[in-house]
């Protein structure tokens, strides 16, 4: 027969698992449910990404090809994601680490301030809690604090996605609400043949190649033709970019009074030279949806346009 000192570390360690059983249960929920998101796009997201990515290319198509302000935006949008699926990798560890730690702290004899604290009714404000802090070790509080970081991210670069979705939606509507005047300016400059003997631009793009060169002229150098990195309008020859600066530095200030000069030249007398858009210092204005807009961060000097004004022509 057993006596009631040899039941006792039974009848407990029966009690500590429902308790130890919801501390890790509720660690899961609580970082979970503050503010985090998917690791990827929910199937909502990418059937919304697919439909817009497909209404892209149907533009590009038929509206001159090159919508360099759209793609912009969908490289912001891969971005984006690609933040989400970081935070949540560095999210799911500690996730499981503080799993670990509640299970460890209940089976080496902590009492209930713990599981009490984490099975809390407000998770959002479970993590600022004193009781718990106190209850683990400074590295594991520090731990809880970090994670209580990683939902603040996670949650501001869920909705920097859908904001950014959501401005691509809408830039893409504001195009489509164009179409008659888009499909003028096509009809007006009808995109031209690449050409050879003239350095493989074409004919319209050599006219204002030598137009803003006499106008502002001589620049450090004007680069046209290229098919390296991401060509866009370049490898067409329907594209050049007036340096005002060379080897990836910021332009001085006179040289960032040219390109300011040269690219309010190209908007103003675009509608007669056949200009597409203009980039300079990491804004682009198309002529196809007006207006100067903010483009995303390529890294650099001369990824952002900052060194170069770039003119694309239909």
């Amino acid at each position: 027969m057993e006596s009631p000192s040899s039941t006792r570390p039974r009848h407990a360690a029966r009690t500590r698992r429902p308790a130890l059983a919801l501390a890790v249960a509720a660690v899961a929920v609580l970082v979970t449910s503050a503010g985090t998101a998917p690791a990827q796009a929910d199937p909502g997201d990418t059937g919304r990404m697919s439909k817009l990515n497909k209404q892209i290319a149907q533009l590009d198509k038929a509206y001159g090809g090159d919508l360099a302000k759209l793609k912009d935006a969908q490289y912001g949008i891969q971005k984006a994601q690609q933040k989400q699926r970081l935070l949540q990798r560095d999210l799911d560890g500690a996730r499981t680490l503080v799993a670990q730690m509640a299970a460890s702290q209940y089976m080496t004899g902590t009492t209930d301030p713990a599981v009490a604290v984490l099975a809390s009714d407000d998770p959002d404000n479970v993590l600022n809690n004193a009781s718990l802090a106190s209850h683990v070790a400074s590295n594991q509080a520090a731990k809880v604090r970090q994670i209580e970081q990683l939902v603040t991210e996670q949650k501001k670069a869920r909705e920097e996605y859908q904001k950014k979705v959501d401005e691509l939606e809408k830039d893409i509507a504001e195009l489509r609400s164009q179409k008659r005047k888009v499909q003028a300016m096509i009809k007006k400059f009808k995109p031209e043949s690449p050409s050879s003997g003239m350095g493989g631009v074409t004919p319209r793009m050599l006219k204002v190649k030598n137009t803003i060169d006499i106008e502002f002229g001589p620049f450090p150098i004007i680069g046209c033709v290229r098919m390296t990195g991401d060509p866009q309008d370049h490898a067409t020859g329907r594209a050049c970019d007036f340096m005002v600066s060379t080897g990836g530095t910021m332009p001085s200030a006179s040289g960032k009074s040219l390109g300011d000069r040269t690219a309010e030249y190209a908007v103003a007398n675009a509608n007669r030279l056949g200009i597409k858009y203009v980039i300079w210092r990491q804004r682009i204005y198309d002529m196809r949806s007006p207006g100067w807009r903010t483009m995303e961060n390529r890294g650099g000097v001369t990824a952002n346009h900052y060194d170069h004004v770039h003119i694309s022509v239909f």
